[in-house]
């Protein structure tokens, strides 16, 4: 070590510096490692779109009616000792499953109706649709000595034309069985059928899902 009293020399800087490359290498990753990544990164939109397809098949939704055939058995306007009508329907309605699993429903409803007017109704008991599948339900429905006071009017003047115009709701209430839960559902048609009192048949049929 230099004393205090012993003069201390430093070299100069000089005045070209030497310039030094410095190469820097990018860490080195094996060909496994960049194979698991690739795939890592193939497999995210793969289990993005297996996911969405699962949720679009596995979400409930309500099952489809229809009126498959509406028969008219007879329809009969009594005038003494007052104003009645007597009509009886033979129905079919189709319950199709668009899920895919099973559907138990606990009842269908079946009700007709003249100008917004209930007249009456049949219910059947309950049963089991297969998943994708369809089932066909039968039922009549007989109206003997209908009052219609307060449509006289409205009755008078289609029974001139010959032309009634009925109205019919079919309803179903049920659950869907996914897995260990049950899922209510519910499900309406709604129609408006016209009838020729003449030749008892059916004119024209109108329907509409609600």
């Amino acid at each position: 070590m230099a004393s205090k009293d012993e003069p201390v020399f430093y070299a100069p800087i000089p005045s070209h510096p030497t310039h030094q490359n410095v190469i820097v290498l990018p860490l080195y990753q094996p060909a496994s490692y960049r194979r698991r990544r690739r795939l890592r990164l193939c497999l995210i939109p793969t289990a993005v779109l297996l996911l969405c397809a699962a949720v679009y098949c596995l979400y409930p939704s309500d099952p489809f009616l229809q009126l498959a055939r509406l028969q008219l058995n007879h329809v009969r306007v009594n005038s003494f000792p007052k104003l009645t009508l007597d009509v009886s329907f033979s129905l079919l309605v189709k319950v199709r499953n668009r899920d895919f699993y099973s559907l138990d429903y606990d009842s269908l409803v079946v009700s007709v109706g003249y100008r917004g007017r209930e007249l009456g109704f049949v219910s059947s008991g309950g049963g089991r649709v297969r998943a994708r599948g369809s089932s066909y339900v039968n039922a009549t429905l007989n109206l003997d000595g209908l009052e219609v006071i307060h449509d006289v009017f409205y009755l008078l003047a289609d029974l001139a034309k010959g032309i009634i115009p009925f109205d019919t709701d079919t309803e179903v209430v049920g659950n869907l069985g996914l897995f260990f839960f049950k899922i209510p559902l519910k499900a309406k048609v709604s129609c408006e059928v016209y009838v020729n009192t003449n030749d008892q048949t059916v004119v024209r049929q109108d329907c509409y899902p609600e």
